[in-house]
Parts: C-alpha cells; structure tokens; sequence
C-alpha cells in the first residue's frame, strides 16, 4: 500500500456482535397499486426494540432463490456460492439489515420491464426507502450498493435527494450504458447484449440460466415466492406479466447514435444513462463510493468520471478484477492468484464505508476525496486524492516506419501504411466485454497476445531504458483513409517482454462516423476528446480522403519494466465480440505516419 491515511482492505470495523440470520419476505404496494417483492435479512438473535441502519439492493436477477424439495430441508441458497456464503452474516452481525427487492417486471415483483432503470424503477426505489424507514427495526438510516445492473439502481439511488438515503456504493456498473457497455466508441457489444438479453429472458420465465451451471440447476427450484400461503400463487400471477418485459438484444438492433429513438418505445439510451440525475444528484449531497476495475469493460473510466464530476464523490476504488470482484484480471497475474484484496477484505472496505457514513464511525474515512487504484505489473495498491495522479507527464509515441514506435517525430514528407480489415482480428473469448465470466467462474483472459500480430497493424517500440508507468488515458491520432465510408478502428496497447509473451494492458474503439470531436460541454468530467455520439455529429468518411481519428483508449494504471517493448496495435473488427462495420465488403485503410500527418499515441506517464 503507498501514501498516507489507512491501508487499503484492511478493515474489519467492530467484532461480530449477533449470531445467524433471519428472512423475511414481503409484498410493497407501489403509488400505481403495483406490488414489488421485498426480502429482509435481519440477526437472527435481534434484540426488540433495536434499531439497525439498512443496506439496500435492488436487483434484476432474484432477490433470492428457492431450493427444490428437498433440497430445501437441509441446504441454504447460498451454500451454491461458497464465495458469497458469507456475505450476509457478515453484515447482519455487524449492525446493519440487509434489503433485496426485486425490480419491477423481476423476480417475483410483479409489473413489467420493459427496458433498465426505466422511470417507474426509480420511483419506486423512493417508496421502498419509505417503507424501509418505517419498519420498526429501522434506525432511519438507508446505504445502498450493488454490483453492475444492481449497482447503476443504487447509484440512482442519490437522485431521490431523500434524506434517508446516506450513501450509495456503486459497483461495477455502467452509468453511461451507451459508452461503457452497450456502444463502446459508437459500436454494438453484440456479444454482451444478445447473452445478457437471453439471460434475463430466461430469469424472467423463472428458470434457472445455464450460466449458473448444472448443479444450480438441478438444486434450484427458480426465484423465492414471498412468505405466506398465497406466495406461490401471486408468484405465477407476477410471471404471467413479465411475458411482456422488453428484450435489450431487439432493442439495440440497428442503433447508430446515442439519441437515436426506438421506434415502438419512443426511447433512446440517453433516457437509460445516470447523467440525466446529475442536478439531483449534486443537490441530494448522498455520498458515492464508486468500485470498478481496470479489466472490466468501461467500468474504470465511469470511477474516474464520477470522482472528478461530483463533489459527493468521496470514494473510489479501481481494482485488478473480472466483473464483480471474485477473482484476479491482471494479465500479469498467476494462474492461481486469488483477488487482492480478498473478497472478504472487499467487504471490509464496504463495511468501513458504511460505518463512516451509516453509524458515524471514526473509521479513517476522512473528508478528503480518495482514489484507490491497483497498478498492474507492480501489482500494488496506491492513493490518490487527484486524478491523474501528481506527477503524471504526458509522452508522445510516433508511429515510424518499419513499424516501430518511436519517441522521435517523423521528418519526411511521405510515410504511410496500408492496412486490409482482417476480420478474423479478436480479442478472445474471455476479454473485458463479455462481462458474465464471474457468472461461470471465469476471470478476463487475454493469454499471450504474441500471435495477434498476424491480424494487425503493429507498431513496437524499442526496449525500454527505464521501467515506466503508465497511468491514466492513452489518447491516440491517427491520420487515415479508407476505401469505405465507415468502419471501426480499434487500438490496443501491450506490453512484449524480453521473451516475446505480449500481455494486453487496455484498448480503446472509435466507429468512423462518430470521429467528429464535439464543441458541446460533456455530460460529465472527460479527461480524453469528447465525442458526443449524437446523430449531429455523426460524420461519414470520403472514401480517398485523409481524416483524423483521435480518442481516448479505457484508463489504466500498468508499470512496464526496463527491457520491455511497448505494441502499440491496430484492427477494424474484434470477432466474436462487436458487430462488424460495414457488414459487407472489406475496407483497406492507410495510416499516415510523416511530418505533417504524424500519427501517434500520447500517454499519462507517472514520474517515478
């Protein structure tokens, strides 16, 4: 751990103080007459008359599960995740009562969904803290948290400006879906919204995913009715209306702007994304603490917004995980490295949080804003109270002839390189897009990216004199032509040691027609060009003529050794994962690299 103030995953806060848990489940009527299911997980040894601050979740995937009999007889939920086994006593012997809801249209909730974090939802978030307020456990005090889909309904969660509300910890979400899952850089995660669309299609039949795997499925009945004699009845009454819910997959078909409105819906994205709460979120004071990783789709870069753009935003946290925080990412990792911190040390940190804010703990916490961040290849936590970091210079890498990197800018009139779209260009399976490889016990895996080069452009850069850090956004230019009107540049940067293994360290997309770099003031704080990805902007290439391509690759932190290469390399497809542009045709594109078109790569260098 570096820098001043506590140590990073170290806190464990009071000493248990209740043994065991108990749950309850109730129906919550809605202002509409719509009835949501809620589980309420309290100490089980709870003195009357006690008063516990709440953690709130509300989630799309189950507030919890039924067992087959009979199963049920002797097996708990949890015990299919041993990871999580221990997630609820936990918090519930600390202090604090933990609240699952299931969303409206989910679970056994009844109404419908019809896309994310659709306006009824958040409404409805106000009503719960009403009743959670109400109970006679309640000490008044309401958290909230959650991991991606859950974690963007708790960050919503400040918009309410409900005094109740104290702080909400986001996690792994995608407060911008449209940059930071969905459209990365303007272009379809296909892969990602076709899996997760078949997901909760499957959820929202109550039958358990194959995701889950086989075990799961043969112990799993489906989602928990709520307690009482009619439970399982009004179960199959909430099921029969979520046959209407909306399908993300159909609705992202053929989307080329972010406010581009869906036909039958009368929707965009932009009526999906955080931003449009900001006022309220500044207004309502609730304090963040925002958790994301290097390696999990846009889910670091949406820490670094929030932390730069709110003033609430007094924690962050961006880590070396796969999505959710159960297993290690580090492409400089071993095979059997577990996360660091470990996930009990993950809810530590949670806990402290909570404290500070929740029961007005001395927890270390203080009023100054704090980044956390993991560097890859050091593999060492730090603080930050400013990002980037004091010290971080920027260093500009030309691309050369012979397709080297070079620290040196071009001095010749001419110099450029062709390059033919290879389609089968990929990043692999298990890559930081797919997103449901916490689902299936699977971390992010790029492997060695040595034999990539056949697909690419690449540019390398001489063995490094010096170990450096790189830390921050990469911002790349590239001057191009193509032989089509549209396509999609991706750019990956890579780290090749003395052996010649090339580990992925982060990637950045652009589609052509979203190049234009917009005059608008950004939804939020960006430390990188701002595209605005409004059918305003939207600017189709001339096929034969020069146009610059510049944007910000995904943050990163990464300490490249004395010996290592920098790659810096080039495609117009990732198979298997985005839609390819154009669908039919193969482009050829040229990429200048001479005294007036100097195509290059700045990055944010941390003086060491």
């Amino acid at each position: 751990m570096e820098g001043q103030g506590y140590e990073f995953g170290t806190y464990v806060g009071q000493p248990a103080r209740y043994r065991g848990i108990r749950s309850e489940s109730y129906y919550v009527t809605m202002r509409d007459g719509v009835d949501l299911a809620v589980e309420v997980v309290l100490p089980k040894d709870l003195p009357a008359g006690s008063r516990l601050p709440a953690i709130l979740q509300q989630t799309r995937y189950w507030r919890a599960t039924e067992l087959r009999a009979p199963f049920k007889w002797f097996l708990r939920p949890e015990a299919l995740n041993p990871d999580y086994r221990d997630f609820q006593p936990f918090f519930t012997s600390r202090g604090y009562a933990l609240v699952s809801v299931d969303v409206r249209g989910t679970g056994a909730s009844f109404g419908t969904w019809p896309y994310p974090w659709a306006a009824d939802s958040v409404e409805d978030a106000r009503e719960i803290v009403d009743w959670i307020v109400s109970q006679p456990w309640s000490n008044g005090k309401v958290g909230g948290m959650g991991i991606s889909y859950v974690g963007t309904t708790a960050e919503l969660l400040a918009a309410l400006d409900h005094p109740a509300v104290k702080v909400t910890v986001p996690m792994f979400n995608h407060p911008d879906a449209y940059v930071d899952i969905a459209f990365p850089g303007g272009v379809l995660n296909k892969r990602f919204i076709r899996d997760w669309g078949l997901f909760d299609h499957t959820l929202d039949q109550n039958r358990v995913p194959g995701e889950f795997g086989f075990l799961a499925k043969l112990l799993i009945q489906g989602v928990k009715p709520v307690d009482g004699n009619e439970g399982r009845a009004r179960l199959e009454a909430a099921m029969a209306a979520h046959a209407a819910n909306g399908d993300v997959y159909r609705l992202a078909q053929g989307v080329n702007c972010r406010d581009q409105r869906v036909s039958d819906l009368g929707l965009c994205i932009e009526d999906l994304v955080v931003h449009r709460f900001r006022t309220e979120i500044e207004r309502s004071g609730t304090v963040v603490c925002g958790w994301g990783s290097w390696l999990d789709a846009g889910t670091a870069d949406a820490v670094i917004r929030r932390f730069l753009t709110y003033d609430q935003a007094q924690q962050a946290v961006i880590g070396a995980w796969e999505h959710g925080g159960r297993f290690n990412a580090s492409p400089y990792r071993t095979a059997d490295r577990p996360p660091d911190p470990s996930l009990p040390a993950q809810w530590g940190e949670l806990l402290r949080f909570f404290d500070t804010y929740l029961k007005g703990k001395d927890t270390g916490v203080g009023a100054e804003k704090v980044l956390w961040y993991y560097t890859l290849g050091e593999e060492r936590w730090k603080r930050t109270t400013v990002w980037p970091p004091e010290g971080t210079v920027s260093q500009r890498w030309y691309l050369s002839g012979e397709g080297r990197l070079s620290l040196t800018a071009p001095t010749g009139d001419e110099g450029a390189d062709v390059y033919t779209v290879d389609w089968e260009a990929s990043t692999g399976d298990l890559n930081r897009w797919w997103e449901m490889g916490g689902v299936v016990d699977k971390t992010v895996n790029y492997g060695d990216r040595a034999g990539a080069a056949r697909h690419l452009l690449t540019y390398t850069s001489p063995p490094l004199s010096q170990d450096i850090e790189i830390t921050g956004h990469p911002v790349v230019t590239l001057y191009v032509t193509s032989t089509e009107t549209d396509g999609v540049f991706y750019v990956y940067l890579e780290d090749t040691d003395e052996e010649g293994r090339v580990r992925y360290v982060t990637e950045g997309q652009l589609r052509a027609i979203h190049r234009r770099v917009s005059a608008e003031e950004p939804p939020y704080e960006l430390q990188v060009p701002y595209h605005s990805f409004k059918e305003s902007d939207m600017l189709p290439l001339v096929p034969g003529e020069i146009a610059e391509i510049t944007f910000g690759l995904l943050p990163t932190s990464v300490l490249i050794r004395k010996g290592h290469r920098l790659r810096l390399g080039i495609a117009g497809h990732d198979k298997g994962t985005f839609v390819r542009i154009p669908a039919e045709g193969q482009p050829t594109v040229s990429v200048a690299r001479n005294r007036v078109h100097a195509s290059h790569i700045v990055l944010p260098v941390s003086e060491r």
